[in-house]
């Protein structure tokens, strides 16, 4: 039970990072906060799957979705990383 709870308040976490960086990103137009804010909704979505992939439990296995789905996230950020800064 606690760690429903746990994955839950990590899930809501990085659901309000993306919506704080999203705000940042309306206000200031920097294409690195939009890199960054698709980055945590990958990770809010990541984090959303792990949930129902332990509700579930081995009836339907996403570990290749979610870790697809992360690794594009990161993907993402990694080219902001590279390009917006140079």
């Amino acid at each position: 039970m606690m760690s429903y709870l746990i994955y839950i308040l990590c899930a809501l976490t990085s659901c309000v990072c993306a919506l704080l960086q999203w705000r940042a990103y309306m206000k200031a137009k920097s294409r690195f906060l939009l890199w960054t804010t698709i980055c945590f909704v990958a990770i809010f979505l990541n984090n959303v799957m792990l949930f129902v992939d332990l509700l579930t439990g081995p009836t339907i296995n996403l570990v290749l979705p979610r870790s697809f789905v992360l690794l594009g996230g990161l993907c993402i950020l990694l080219y902001g990383f590279i390009w917006e800064t140079s």
